[in-house]
């Protein structure tokens, strides 16, 4: 996204007209629709649509006017402009993370990784090399509630628009999920549902499996039980030991995350109920 585009994002029952009634207040305003994607969902026959436009009509305005055409229920924003912060959680994995801070550096993301938070000290050179702060914060001795209170306090200077947990082991409190509805985004290690609790591709290697993935989620209340936004899979077969299969994984996983957050960054994903609406 330019500059000079904004991105307008409208989600409704759906009626006849939508497009011509959304376009023609746009057309009004004298701004340009450059793309648009729109999708009604056949079951619950609702309407999602993601325009980006470019002009300088005042959006109170045009949000104003849009809402006087549309149905009540209607849920209309205009995305923020420019970047937006972001902060990472992990543990002790690096192939997450390392690949999410090759792409900050490399202006790959409409946002700034503001910082790293981890529960161990494991990550701090590779984070640093990246001259991005680190903050460790253990959580030996304490309760969740205690560790998450000390994780707040070193996320406000920072007011991230999203938090990733890049292979962060540690389960967070409905009251700290709460405090971030829809900005949690997680990495999981396979297609969900799948192999859960300890050593997945321990169990995936003792089952045979023959295709290998990764889940990026939203985080909920529900452990990984969260709005899905991206996944993939990659082939092994008998020749592959539980090693490689986690090595294979770890590619997935990397690549998953990213793709994640660049979709959710450039405002590309609807969270409508348990499911999500992805214009790719």
């Amino acid at each position: 996204m330019n500059s000079n585009e904004r991105i307008l994002l409208i989600d409704c029952p759906d009626e006849k007209g939508l497009i011509y009634k959304i376009s023609g207040v746009l057309y009004d305003h004298k701004l340009n629709i450059v793309s648009n994607q729109e999708y009604v969902d056949p079951v619950s026959d609702h309407f999602f649509m993601r325009s980006a436009f470019e002009g300088t009509e005042a959006a109170e305005q045009v949000l104003s006017d849009l809402e006087e055409i549309l149905p009540e229920q209607a849920d209309i924003r205009l995305a923020s402009n420019g970047k937006r912060s972001v902060v990472v959680l992990a543990t002790k994995e690096p192939h997450c993370l390392g690949d999410l801070l090759l792409r900050n550096a490399y202006d790959e993301f409409p946002a700034t990784i503001s910082a790293v938070i981890s529960n161990h000290d494991y990550l701090e050179p590779l984070v640093r090399s990246f001259d991005i702060p680190f903050h460790h914060i253990s959580h030996e001795h304490l309760e969740r509630e205690e560790h998450e209170e000390k994780i707040l306090n070193a996320l406000a200077p920072y007011n991230p628009a999203y938090l990733v947990l890049a292979k962060y082991m540690r389960v967070f409190t409905p009251l700290f999920v709460k405090r971030f509805p829809n900005r949690m985004i997680n990495i999981h290690h396979s297609f969900l549902p799948a192999f859960v609790g300890a050593s997945p591709y321990r169990q995936a290697f003792d089952r045979g499996v023959k295709i290998i993935g990764a889940t990026a989620h939203f985080v909920t209340d529900d452990l990984d039980e969260g709005q899905i936004i991206a996944q993939d899979v990659i082939p092994v077969n008998h020749s592959y030991t539980a090693s490689d299969m986690a090595n294979a994984g770890r590619d997935v996983e990397k690549i998953v995350l990213s793709k994640a957050l660049k979709l959710v960054l450039e405002e590309k994903v609807f969270i409508y109920q348990n499911r999500t609406v992805v214009f790719e």
